[in-house]
């Protein structure tokens, strides 16, 4: 089998999760942290074991490996978000820097995983550099995206472009909008997710211009997520293989525009899991292995 780490639409074989039951902890950890993490309400602990299982389940049926988090009691409820704190590449996972500070320890509990289960490490994002996984996205196995914004500093990609300067051949810089500042959370996948090597779902009203170009410039077809369905996260949208999507429900017209485009689309229900955080298949997920 041929295998790729710079992949977001390849048949997906391995991937890192973390339960809630770890992430979460208990009813009085969410209670203490929801309202300082921005979490439009607090997770019911129970509820989210439950629909995360069903997540869970559905990727296993795919036969995607999944490997599981620890419980750290030096990270809170977004470290269910895995993606965010390290970046997967054919050089190695290269272990992020978080720009919100609440989540400052969840590189350093994912690193030492690595470290443990025998998987490679390029480098670490130390110091005044900040970049977040979830800023990053490969476009093509030679090429990646990431985003300048509240979460993402210039330090943190000026780093990121010198670590990938042997497996890339382009590093496309994309502008974050204000949005809604730097507490909530918008990274480069809030409004772009690729699923096939001319496919991606965007949200073109937060999308900088120029990278909406690049896309269509390299032959993508966007697929347009309406207004009301960006705030259930239908822009975040994992491929397992190229056009075998899994999306939140409560996206409808999304998930009919991606079938009309041939793609195969499952849902799961992510109340607790994904739409008080704000994170997607694409947060809850940190992809390893894909196959070419």
């Amino acid at each position: 089998m041929m295998i790729t780490f710079q992949s977001e639409f390849n048949v997906l074989k391995s991937v890192v999760l973390k339960h809630p039951r770890e992430a979460f902890e208990s009813a009085s950890a969410i209670k203490k942290q929801w309202g300082l993490l921005n979490y439009k309400s607090a997770p019911y602990l129970n509820r989210a074991i439950d629909e995360f299982e069903a997540f869970k389940e559905l990727l296993e049926r795919h036969k995607i490996v999944t490997h599981f988090l620890p419980e750290s009691k030096n990270t809170g409820l977004d470290s269910v978000y895995v993606r965010d704190a390290s970046i997967a590449s054919n050089a190695g996972m290269i272990i992020c820097n978080m720009g919100k500070v609440a989540r400052k320890n969840e590189p350093r509990a994912q690193q030492l995983f690595y470290d443990k289960h025998g998987i490679a490490i390029k480098g670490v994002i130390e110091g005044k550099a900040k970049i977040e996984g979830g800023d990053v996205a490969w476009v093509d196995e030679s090429t990646i995206a990431v985003a300048r914004g509240y979460r993402t500093n210039d330090t943190g990609i000026a780093r990121l472009m010198g670590l990938l300067r042997d497996c890339t051949d382009e590093v496309i810089v994309v502008h974050s909008p204000h949005y809604k500042g730097p507490a909530d959370v918008f990274h480069l996948m809030s409004v772009f997710s690729p699923v096939d090597k001319n496919l991606a779902v965007v949200y073109s009203p937060l999308m900088a211009v120029s990278f909406r170009e690049a896309l269509m410039r390299r032959g993508f077809k966007l697929v347009e997520v309406p207004e009301n369905e960006f705030y259930t996260l239908g822009c975040n949208v994992l491929a397992i293989a190229p056009r075998v999507c899994i999306m939140a429900d409560r996206n409808p017209v999304t998930k009919r525009m991606l079938e009309s485009e041939g793609a195969e689309v499952f849902t799961y229900k992510g109340e607790e899991i994904s739409l008080k955080g704000s994170g997607g298949p694409t947060c809850l997920t940190r992809p390893l292995v894909r196959e070419k």
